[in-house]
């Protein structure tokens, strides 16, 4: 490898430290706002209502995508969600054996809490960032992992 791929590859690898570490940070941050609102919910937990409330009826594979869960740790999730009355299963018209997961008024009500502190920290992360920098930096981490695969 020469010097310059050499330096590619360690700035790649400091990069990502460095989003492991702001995700950290983030995920520690929205934890304290939600135990102030709700103890008992994980950031795991709430990343599901929230990705629910923009996309309310998917099913658990594609929530388990979205969120990078493989299959039993989703179905755990969906049914701590279920146990606490925040989601339902529905079962698909058109499959019967696959399921709909749907917001309930009370997982409405928490995301309806609780999101707003959470784009308020995304927002304090990105600073004073315009929109195009942002947009860079995520089309730059996605071609990343695109690579990846």
């Amino acid at each position: 490898m020469s010097g310059n791929q050499n330096n590619i590859s360690e700035l790649a690898l400091e990069l990502g430290w460095a989003m492991s570490e702001m995700k950290s940070s983030l995920r520690q941050k929205i934890q304290a706002c939600i135990n102030e609102y709700e103890p008992d919910l994980s950031v795991e937990l709430v990343e599901i209502l929230g990705l629910l409330s923009r996309n309310d009826g998917i099913n658990q594979q594609e929530i388990g995508n979205k969120v990078s869960k493989d299959k039993s740790s989703i179905t755990y999730l969906i049914n701590s969600l279920v146990k606490r009355d925040l989601v339902e299963r529905v079962a698909d018209k058109n499959d019967r054996r696959n399921k709909q997961i749907f917001l309930t008024s009370k997982g409405k009500k928490i995301i309806e809490i609780v999101y707003p502190w959470a784009l308020e920290l995304y927002r304090k992360a990105a600073g004073d960032f315009d929109e195009d920098e942002i947009n860079k930096a995520l089309l730059l981490v996605k071609k990343m992992t695109a690579n990846l695969e």
